[in-house]
């Protein structure tokens, strides 16, 4: 079976490749440019403070789509060294490097103009194609998680380091 997916629009920021990852898991601020024949699929869309964004994390080399296991590096900012950590497969992680290298971030809608949407907390490069759009609501919102015990090991070390638990969910 072949998948075609289409871009919807772009993102555009004036952060480079290294500084959108250096403001990671925060992101940045951008703006989304639909493209103009689907302008009337943003109908509706202000109001909403939050929205997802699925795209396609175009700078992913074909030897990074093989990846199937990786260590959660992001820790490493926070103290970890990489031996610490447990190797586990990329569908655990938010790592790009992936079989098929979809984003999906969730990012505040500040504004919108036209076919522009202003937003803040894009985690994705300039010039990255996005294929589609969803409202963030209240349904999507699960409190009640479970995590296996490699994770909760990890964020009880994090704690033991003087870590906030909410600094370490940012970086999982």
């Amino acid at each position: 079976m072949e998948i075609i997916l289409k871009p919807i629009g772009y993102v555009r920021t004036k952060f480079t490749d290294d500084e959108v990852k250096e403001h990671h898991p925060h992101g940045v601020e951008a703006e989304i440019e639909i493209l103009k024949e689907y302008s009337e699929a943003l109908d509706g869309i202000d109001g909403f403070s939050h929205i997802i964004l699925i795209f396609f994390m175009h700078k992913v080399t074909d030897e990074q789509k093989v990846t199937l296991k990786a260590r959660h590096r992001r820790l490493i900012k926070l103290g970890f060294k990489p031996e610490e950590l447990p190797l586990v497969g990329v569908f655990c992680l938010d790592s790009p490097h992936r079989p098929n290298p979809v984003g999906l971030t969730i990012v505040k809608l500040l504004e919108r103009r036209g076919c522009i949407l202003k937003v803040e907390g894009v985690d994705a490069f300039d010039g990255t194609p996005i294929l589609d759009i969803k409202p963030y609501t209240p349904d999507r919102c699960i409190r009640n998680i479970e995590l296996p015990p490699w994770l909760t090991t990890l964020m009880e070390e994090l704690k033991e380091r003087g870590i906030s638990i909410e600094k370490t969910y940012t970086y999982l």
